[in-house]
C-alpha cells in the first residue's frame, strides 16, 4: 500500500461517509494507519466510532456511503461480546475457518499465547468473561492479521480484569505487530495502550494526537496525566 512518511500504510481513508436513515454519522472522514502502529479511537456516545471500525472491517454492506477506503485482505475484529459458539468448545472456536492442515495445532500455540494452554475442550460458559476474550484474541490473531479491529473488547470486564487485559494485548501485538485500531470509551485505555489517539466528533476526526511516552506507563506520570487531561476535555469533560 502507499506510503506515509517512509513508512507503509496499513488503511488509507479519504473522504469517508457513511450515513443512515439520511443523517451522516461519518462526514469525510480521512485517516492512516502505518503498517504496525497501534491507534486508539475515543468519542462521545453517537460520534462514530463503531461506524468507522465497521466499516475499516468492510461490515457495513448496505450502509449508504462514499470515499476511497484501503485496507489489507487479512484483518480481524474482537467485540466487546466475544461472540463464541457455545455449542463448539475453545478450540474448535479458536480454529472456526482456519484452513492448513496445521490449524488445530495454530490453535492450541494461540490458546497457550493468551495463557488459556489447557483449556482447548472448555465449553464458552465454562469460561469467565475476561477468558472469554481471550479466546477472542486467540481467534483473532492465529490468523495473523495485518489489521486487528477491536470494539470496545474490555468493556464489559471488571476493572482488574480490564488491566491483565491491557497487559496481554500489548504483549501479543508487541509479538504479532499488526496494525491496531482501538475503539474505547476510556481515555486511560487509550493512553496506557496506543501510539497515538485520535478523537472522532460528529462524524470527523477533530483531534490526532501522538502519545510518545515510553513503556510501561504509569498512570500518575506527568506526561501521561497531561495526555489523559487534554483527550478528557477534547471529549468535553473539562475539570
Amino acid at each position: 500500500m502507499a506510503t506515509l512518511a517512509g513508512q507503509l500504510t496499513a488503511v488509507r481513508a479519504r473522504g469517508l461517509t457513511r450515513g443512515f436513515d439520511g443523517r451522516a454519522v461519518l462526514d469525510g472522514v480521512d485517516l492512516d494507519i502505518r503498517e504496525g502502529e497501534f491507534v486508539a479511537l475515543l468519542g462521545r456516545s453517537g460520534s462514530g466510532k463503531s461506524t468507522l471500525l465497521r466499516a475499516l472491517a468492510e461490515l457495513d454492506d448496505g450502509v449508504a456511503g462514499s470515499g476511497e477506503l484501503e485496507v489489507p485482505a487479512e484483518r480481524a475484529v474482537v467485540f466487546q461480546d466475544s461472540r463464541l459458539l457455545p455449542w463448539a468448545r475453545v478450540l474448535d472456536n479458536v480454529v472456526l475457518g482456519l484452513g492448513g492442515a496445521d490449524a488445530r495445532d495454530r490453535g492450541r500455540a494461540a490458546l497457550a499465547e493468551v495463557g488459556l494452554a489447557g483449556r482447548e475442550r472448555a465449553w464458552p460458559n465454562e469460561l469467565s468473561g475476561g477468558e472469554q476474550q481471550r479466546v477472542a484474541l486467540a481467534r483473532s490473531l492465529v490468523r495473523e492479521p495485518a489489521l486487528l479491529l477491536a470494539d470496545e473488547p474490555f468493556g464489559a470486564l471488571d476493572a482488574l480484569t480490564r488491566i491483565k487485559m491491557h497487559h496481554l494485548l500489548r504483549e501479543l501485538y508487541d509479538r504479532h505487530r499488526p496494525a491496531v485500531l482501538l475503539v474505547t470509551h476510556d481515555v486511560e485505555e487509550a493512553v496506557t495502550l496506543a501510539d497515538r489517539v485520535l478523537v472522532l466528533d460528529a462524524g470527523r476526526v477533530v483531534v490526532d494526537r501522538p502519545i510518545p511516552l515510553d513503556r510501561p506507563r504509569h498512570a500518575a506520570d506527568p506526561q501521561f496525566v497531561a495526555h489523559r487531561e487534554f483527550l478528557l476535555i477534547a471529549l468535553g469533560v473539562d475539570r
